[in-house]
């Protein structure tokens, strides 16, 4: 699987984790509540995800809760998909992901459509994770190990990701919602702004309108504002 696919536009969220869309992932609304992240694989190849930035990371021991909520409005999950991938370098030449993956051990598949699904915590000691790209790594790997073998390897990056169209006759379509890493959680919920202050000294830059729109420059920030 690949370790990490082009990326797309910046959305700032409430937390110090931020987060960035890539492939066939859009903001929509439907979520658990307010706004959601769309992953859709929607055809040969296809894939979506969201790649989280300004964790609190540094390396893998650093992480203690790991969760989403989610719902399938397509299919089902399947495939190694969805899954969380956890990028480790031990700075001397082993690197690869960590797989995290959604839905119901030992398959990971048979998620309910239509239906809001809390995974919990993902990273508890029992927790089985992939660590199969890595040396001495298995596919099903107690967290607790995992943690022995991997624990000072650096984190370096983190991304929720869907692709998994392939295992199914349709699209693979999940809405992912209160993502939680460690104690930062990311809601897709626009980041407008509260005052004119804001948008001054680049602060425009981090900001959006209701629909989650970034703002071209300083005005525009100004003049929605007034308009609210």
């Amino acid at each position: 699987m690949a370790l990490l696919i082009a990326l797309t536009a910046i959305t700032p969220a409430f937390a110090a984790t931020t987060y960035t869309l890539f492939g066939d992932a859009t903001i929509v609304s439907g979520g658990n509540p307010g706004n959601a992240a769309q992953l859709e694989s929607n055809e040969p190849g296809g894939f979506a995800g969201v790649d989280f930035n300004g964790t609190t990371l540094t390396t893998l021991s650093d992480l203690t809760n790991l969760a989403t909520d989610y719902k399938f409005t397509e299919n089902s999950c399947g495939g190694g998909s969805p899954r969380f991938q956890i990028n480790l370098d031990n700075g001397a030449g082993d690197t690869g992901n960590i797989f995290v993956y959604l839905g119901p051990a030992p398959s990971y598949a048979g998620c309910p459509t239509g239906v809001w699904t809390p995974s919990g915590n993902l990273v508890t000691p029992a927790s089985l994770v992939d660590t199969s790209q890595l040396d001495a790594g298995t596919f099903y790997d107690p967290y607790a190990s995992a943690l022995v073998k991997y624990g000072a390897y650096m984190v370096t990056g983190v991304q929720l990701v869907a692709d998994g169209e392939w295992a199914f006759s349709g699209d693979q379509v999940v809405l992912v919602d209160n993502v939680e890493i460690n104690t930062d959680i990311v809601t897709f919920e626009p980041n407008v702004p509260t005052s004119k202050d804001q948008c001054k000294k680049d602060g425009w830059k981090t900001l959006e309108d209701s629909n989650g729109q970034p703002f071209k420059n300083q005005g525009q920030c100004v003049s929605y504002f007034n308009h609210q």
